[in-house]
């Protein structure tokens, strides 16, 4: 007997459970929400390959500099530059350094293993040395704090690492509307499809980071670790930035005693999924730099379902997050289904039981998510 014939159990999110049983996505099918999709993420796949240069760039040549002035404008220093830099008519970089300071902190997966490593740290040791060989007031600051520079390094080596993740997912979002455009993609369940393609088709690619310093090449993370794209970045950035994320500043207090904020990290629901899109465009809150970036690359089919709400554009950026939530949702039922212990159209007893369970841990954590909005 398939599960879907037993007696439901009463979870608050059980039609959920059935329809990702049943291969559905979290988002409604619909035309619009297609629509919507592909467009945000179009836009947003023009942003991530913007933020994965600079990251990569930041990692490999900007290793170690104390004071990065110039870390943004990846190499390419020139006073109309820096002109547009300071009146920030600009790709907003620092929404990046955001969730690669998410992931950091919150770790997961194999690059968070190794980084704790002697391995790392003598690999490290290496690099310092070689960087500051020159400078004995640097080499005396690393024998008083020897905690220092690597601690810099490992920060350097989740630049890489996002940078390299956001390389595949922006390709991956691209790709998806040129195939949108042409014809090919015209439900959910294909954008989910593609999406998922991508993760398994990527799941393996090496993770690797390397520093040169003076002409020679100095191994931080060796391809003999063994890290890879799906494991030691995906799922990590799903965890720090769609779950977890950080609390914004203003909206609630960092006071210990107010008991505003978990002192238990996994417990953070502040991530993508969570955001009330209102908020958005307001001073200090980190995503309102990704809407911004967004805005200036919506395409037109997308810029007109916007135009046509009851506010216009008086209130794009949080239509835009809006459509970048149903967007993640997206994102995170083709993770729900690539990371599935069985096929979730199993018809063996013992398979359904362990996707059920699966699939509970995962509606647990939507309990208080945008799940229901995007629904509505």
């Amino acid at each position: 007997m398939v599960l879907s014939k037993k007696k439901p159990r009463n979870h608050p999110l059980e039609d959920y459970i059935q329809k990702l049983i049943a291969g559905e996505a979290l988002l409604p099918d619909s035309p619009e929400n297609v629509m919507e999709v592909v467009g945000i993420l179009k836009s947003y796949g023009i942003v991530l390959d913007a933020y994965s240069r600079n990251l990569n760039y930041i990692a490999e040549h900007q290793f170690l500099v104390f004071f990065p002035f110039f870390k943004y404008l990846n190499g390419e220093v020139s006073l109309g530059k820096l002109l547009r830099h300071w009146w920030h008519d600009r790709i907003n970089f620092e929404y990046a350094e955001y969730c690669m300071k998410a992931m950091f902190w919150h770790g997961g997966g194999g690059l968070d293993a190794y980084l704790d490593t002697p391995e790392f740290e003598k690999r490290s040791q290496q690099a310092i040395q070689a960087r500051f060989k020159a400078s004995p007031l640097i080499q005396g600051l690393n024998w008083l704090f020897p905690d220092f520079l690597p601690e810099l390094v490992r920060q350097l080596a989740y630049y890489s690492g996002l940078g390299q993740f956001w390389r595949v997912m922006s390709d991956m979002f691209l790709e998806l509307a040129d195939r949108y455009e042409n014809g090919e993609i015209t439900s959910i369940p294909q954008v989910v499809e593609h999406i998922q393609t991508g993760l398994v088709e990527n799941a393996n690619l090496p993770i690797t980071y390397a520093a040169t310093i003076r002409g020679k090449t100095y191994e931080i993370l060796p391809k003999s670790l063994g890290l890879t794209f799906l494991a030691d970045t995906a799922v990590p950035y799903v965890e720090a930035v769609f779950f977890r994320g950080t609390p914004f500043r203003g909206t609630v207090s960092y006071n210990a005693q107010a008991n505003q904020i978990s002192p238990d990290q996994s417990r953070f629901a502040y991530g993508a999924l969570y955001a009330d899109p209102l908020p958005i465009g307001g001073a200090g809150i980190p995503p309102t730099l990704l809407m911004q970036d967004m805005r200036h690359y919506l395409p037109d089919y997308l810029h007109k379902i916007y135009k046509r709400s009851r506010r216009g554009e008086n209130d794009l950026r949080v239509q835009i997050c809006i459509s970048f939530q149903k967007s993640m949702f997206c994102v995170t039922t083709a993770t729900i289904f690539g990371l599935a212990p069985y096929p979730l159209n199993t018809t063996d007893a013992e398979q359904q039981q362990k996707n059920r369970v699966y699939l509970e841990s995962w509606m647990d954590r939507f309990l208080t998510s945008r799940l229901s909005d995007v629904n509505s």
